[in-house]
């Protein structure tokens, strides 16, 4: 992933220039068409997701909770959850670049960058 679509993510702000370089190579960007599934409710949980641009929906038992957009992250819960299930669908609503974790280099992450690790674990803990 570019270095310059990981320092233009709030998310990754308070990261070390070094440790941002880290981010870019563990992390691959995925672009996506508008109507595309990203994560089913029930599904098994393999990565994150960080909008670098577009917009998503997100939905919990067929009905809209919440929208994404550039910034927002989604899919830590069924990550750090021990059953390792998603809790919602999210439904992109216009073309998406995505940056895009699986699961091992999630865990990278998380270990490697406390100050990532300490939004994403608080944003869990509100979404389970």
């Amino acid at each position: 992933m570019d270095l310059n679509a990981v320092e233009s993510i709030p998310l990754f702000a308070s990261v070390p220039r070094r440790r941002r370089w880290h981010v870019a190579r563990l992390a691959d960007e995925v672009g996506v068409a508008a109507g595309s599934e990203l994560t089913r409710q029930g599904g098994y949980a393999q990565e994150f997701f960080v909008v670098v641009s577009g917009t998503a929906d997100v939905f919990r038992d067929g009905e809209r909770v919440g929208a994404l957009a550039p910034g927002d992250f989604f899919g830590e819960v069924g990550l750090l959850a021990a059953r390792w299930e998603r809790t919602a669908t999210v439904v992109a609503t216009s073309p998406m670049r995505l940056l895009v974790l699986a699961r091992r280099q999630f865990r990278e992450l998380m270990f490697a960058a406390p100050t990532v690790a300490a939004p994403i674990r608080r944003a869990a803990l509100q979404r389970a």
